[in-house]
């Protein structure tokens, strides 16, 4: 009588089942992940890709009817750029804006970061919240208050410079005094959001140290230089960076305030590539719009290199 053999079964090794394991987990992973790429790819890296594709067309309004006829334009768009005088001076008021505005609202908000560390007792949250306020307001809200202070003959400003004998200008119709009244303006909406992170790093200072100094017999001074400052250097190159690409993009004070004028003196680069764009010039826009986020680019990394800490 024969008998039959037993089979044996084949046993998968502990490394052959960490990878499956591995597998259905990276599987599962991206099931999950799917909705968010696919959502991502639509409405952020099509439109991106689309758009620089546009910049070098000369695409129109009147093309959007048809717009596989589009004609490529090359390097037309940014040579166009190069001599574009409103451009230029589109430049030199975002720089100038951004290199009066920046440092002012950094040292405001820092200033009123260490007067609120210091401790106020109950009052210090009514001043968190008050000098916060102005940046979730809206910029509506904040042009009509910012109107009526610079309006030339009953604003509250001219009115407390007559006081002292001094005649005000016409602050927002004066191609000199325009940008720094939209400066004021951007340095009281802005210098809240830099008050709470530099309070935040604040509270991240360690009391000891200060103690510390204290019992050595530093001065504030010494102790604002030599512990306050260099421990809040990973906060002062996050403001700085972020303020920087948010005033190269200005946008709004001009649009509610000056609508660009007078003689272009507030005109931004994002205030230009808005007008371009409602002008139907959708291809020249898109180039306006990509030269703007290569000098963010640049700019950014330049912060980096320079504010980094030094090994």
């Amino acid at each position: 009588m024969a008998f039959l053999a037993p089979t044996r079964t084949r046993s998968r090794s502990p490394g052959a089942r960490g990878v499956s394991a591995r597998r259905r987990q990276a599987v599962a992973g991206w099931m999950f992940s799917l909705p968010f790429l696919v959502l991502y790819a639509l409405f952020e890296l099509v439109p991106v890709v689309a758009s620089i594709a546009i910049s070098f067309t000369d695409m129109r309004s009147t093309d959007m009817q048809n717009p596989l006829a589009v004609e490529s334009a090359g390097l037309d768009n940014y040579i166009r750029i190069l001599s574009d005088d409103v451009f230029w001076q589109a430049v030199l008021n975002t720089v100038y804006f951004t290199a009066v505005s920046v440092p002012f609202t950094l040292a405001a908000g820092l200033a009123l970061a260490l007067a609120l560390n210091r401790g106020m007792g109950r009052l210090q949250t009514f001043f968190r919240v008050g000098y916060y306020l102005p940046v979730v307001s809206s910029v509506i809200a904040v042009a009509v208050v910012w109107n009526y202070l610079l309006a030339p003959d009953s604003g509250l400003i001219n009115t407390a410079l007559g006081v002292v004998g001094i005649d005000g200008p016409d602050w927002l119709k004066d191609p000199d005094w325009a940008m720094p009244a939209l400066i004021a303006m951007a340095v009281w909406r802005h210098m809240g959001f830099a008050m709470v992170i530099f309070l935040a790093g604040l509270q991240g200072i360690p009391g000891e140290l200060y103690e510390a100094a204290r019992l050595d017999g530093v001065s504030r001074w010494q102790s604002f230089r030599h512990i306050t400052l260099p421990m809040l250097r990973p906060t002062v190159l996050f403001m700085v960076v972020i303020s920087v690409i948010g005033n190269l993009q200005f946008f709004e004070e001009p649009f509610v305030m000056t609508q660009g004028g007078p003689l272009n003196s507030t005109t931004s680069i994002s205030y230009q590539i808005y007008q371009t764009f409602g002008s139907g010039q959708y291809g020249y826009a898109a180039a306006l719009s990509y030269v703007l986020f290569i000098l963010i680019a640049l700019l950014a990394l330049l912060q980096f290199r320079l504010l980094r800490e030094k090994p």
